[in-house]
């Protein structure tokens, strides 16, 4: 089986984990009764420490290395600046795309990443991807849950729609796999600018709604999702 066929596959099924967690919200959303309010924070909270462990242990330390200090900086502060400006006029729009938009701003610079990981022969591709569909699951999950809260579409549409999201999968990787090998200051700065938004976005759309008076598992949530990069960080560069 060639490289490419299996960065397809595997870039696929990260794509697919985007559905599987908004399939998960569509069942919660028609039996409210399976999770208590406290798991359903556990695992927004879940999904924004998978987030932060990915900037914290991929993006960024990835990011950094073919950038000068000034660049990756700039880089990440153009991010966090440009998605407070996309924040603030979503917020007139009254939408509610924020952890959409986080999901992917994770997700398509992690699949550009797998996709130059194959093109340079790096043998993390495999640990790559399962990384990605564990932090998918719970953010395709938190922003399907997000957006039936407040959009007139229903819920079938918007779960259609999330399926359609898997495609970003193979399109990014096949993009980090032919064009970004041989630009790699490109590369970093897509995942430096990225960084910066998802930082903006999990403590301006995330944490808040994480949180529980009097209750101990959203912080624990943020903790194991967290645990689950650092696994995935070790387990990559051992």
């Amino acid at each position: 089986m060639s490289e490419l066929l299996i960065l397809l596959i595997l870039s696929t099924l990260a794509g697919a984990s985007i559905p599987v967690g908004a399939g998960m919200a569509m069942l919660d959303i028609e039996w409210p009764d399976i999770l208590t309010e406290p798991w359903r924070r556990f695992i927004v909270a879940f999904g924004g420490g998978a987030l932060i462990s990915a900037v914290a242990l991929v993006l960024v330390p990835d990011g950094s290395e073919s950038l000068s200090p000034l660049l990756s900086l700039l880089s990440f502060a153009g991010g966090g600046v440009c998605f407070c400006l996309l924040d603030i006029y979503l917020g007139k729009l009254k939408s509610s795309l924020g952890q959409l938009v986080a999901m992917l701003a994770d997700f398509i610079p992690e699949a550009m990443v797998l996709g130059a990981a194959f093109a340079t022969g790096q043998d993390t591709g495999l640990l790559i991807s399962a990384l990605i569909v564990l932090q998918n699951i719970p953010e395709g999950f938190n922003a399907f849950e997000e957006l039936t809260e407040n959009s007139k579409q229903s819920v079938l549409r918007l779960l259609a729609g999330f399926g359609l999201l898997m495609l970003a999968g193979p399109v990014s990787a096949l993009l980090g796999f032919y064009y970004l090998p041989e630009r790699p200051e490109m590369l970093g700065g897509i995942m430096l600018f990225a960084s910066g938004g998802i930082i903006y976005l999990v403590f301006e759309d995330v944490a808040p709604q994480a949180k529980l008076e009097n209750h101990w598992s959203p912080a624990l949530g943020a903790v194991f999702g967290f645990l689950l990069g650092l696994a995935g960080h070790l387990a990559t560069s051992g």
